[in-house]
């Protein structure tokens, strides 16, 4: 159990602080969402009806989207681009990796499943984004027209919705942050460290050394 502890923990405090938030999310969502109903006369609704609302599902996707968003994005232009200095970038003088090309056998014996493979994490996450945007879209067209039934307002189409500001906004808020603390990641890592994790460089290494 010990090892399974140690050969795992990253991924286990993560999940654990995922659940923990998301835990909160849904309590204070919930308590905030029926505050607004009683406001303008409705009936509060239950938690499950809520887990179930366009209200919750659009501001739970809307994040997804804009992580899924960010991490495509960076794993992708850190294969094409360089920060001389950053511990999140390759050497713009050395970018070539050992092992980073499958063998050319097996280039030669499946060329299209050796490239999916080859970009698979970067396409991984991109399918995610993409996925994520969509259920975004869905959710949140189902909030707004929920919103419009209680105030006698007009329902629209998935169509019509795409062309909604208020879809954009919710996007954008979000992908802003997610660039912004990306490329703060990227210029701190030149000039600041953190002892024993690979995000950073060794502690004694200098500014102009690229790369953990």
């Amino acid at each position: 159990m010990r090892t399974i502890f140690r050969d795992n923990g990253l991924t286990i405090a993560l999940v654990a602080m995922f659940l923990f938030s998301a835990l909160g999310m849904i309590w204070s969502g919930h308590s905030a969402y029926n505050e607004e109903l009683r406001e303008h006369g409705s009936a509060a609704i239950g938690l499950l009806a809520y887990l179930k609302s366009g209200d919750f599902l659009s501001a739970l996707f809307e994040n997804w989207e804009s992580e899924f968003l960010q991490m495509s994005a960076y794993v992708m232009l850190t294969a094409m681009l360089f920060q001389r200095g950053s511990a999140e970038s390759r050497d713009p003088d050395d970018p070539n990796r050992p092992e980073d090309e499958l063998p050319p056998a097996t280039r030669r014996r499946n060329p299209i499943l050796s490239w999916l493979y080859s970009y698979s994490l970067g396409l991984a996450l991109a399918l995610l984004f993409i996925i994520s945007f969509a259920l975004h879209w869905w959710a949140s067209l189902a909030a707004a027209n929920e919103e419009a039934l209680r105030h006698g307002g007009e329902v629209q189409s998935l169509g019509d919705y795409l062309l909604d500001t208020q879809l954009w906004f919710e996007s954008f808020q979000n992908w802003q942050s997610e660039f912004m603390s990306t490329a703060v990641l990227v210029l701190l890592s030149i000039f600041l460290r953190h002892k024993g994790s690979p995000e950073s460089k060794p502690a004694g290494a200098s500014n102009s050394e690229t790369g953990a």
